[in-house]
């Protein structure tokens, strides 16, 4: 992740780290293609509309849709997630705008679709952790 991230209101040292710490676990899920990890960054009545477009109603929803994905279709992709805004929307409720880049396995960009996904993450009883989410596919920016 970059550290060049916009911030709108007054978010605390300690909110910024806890929230972009959510989209970093949220990365190494992906990148491990751990299902369970990945869907335990959502909120457990979370909402979550994938790039695909299928919104899925509930952690459990997620996790039982991304463990299948994560070790078929998408077993072999890896992202970069870069927070990119960060918005006070309430006390403890932080929207946040992110930049996925395809990267291999290494961590190298690799051609590919970009993400442009957008998180409204709360504090819950169990932690910081996604309630809303929007994930986008959008063609690579141009070189140069």
């Amino acid at each position: 992740m970059t550290n060049d991230t916009l911030t709108v209101g007054n978010i605390s040292a300690q909110t910024r780290e806890a929230v972009t710490g959510v989209v970093k676990d949220l990365e190494n899920a992906f990148n491990a293609h751990d299902g369970a990890a990945l869907a335990e960054q959502f909120g457990v009545d979370a909402s979550w509309t994938n790039a695909a477009g299928l919104r899925l109603d509930g952690r459990e929803a997620i996790a039982e849709f991304s463990g299948p994905a994560l070790k078929g279709f998408l077993s072999e992709s890896y992202a970069r997630y870069d927070v990119v805004k960060l918005l006070e929307i309430a006390d403890g409720v932080i929207g946040v705008n992110v930049h996925q880049t395809p990267t291999d396995a290494s961590g190298n960009p690799v051609e590919g679709p970009h993400g442009v996904t957008t998180y409204v993450i709360a504090r819950q009883p169990d932690g910081w952790k996604i309630v809303v989410g929007q994930n986008s596919a959008v063609a690579a920016p141009p070189l140069g």
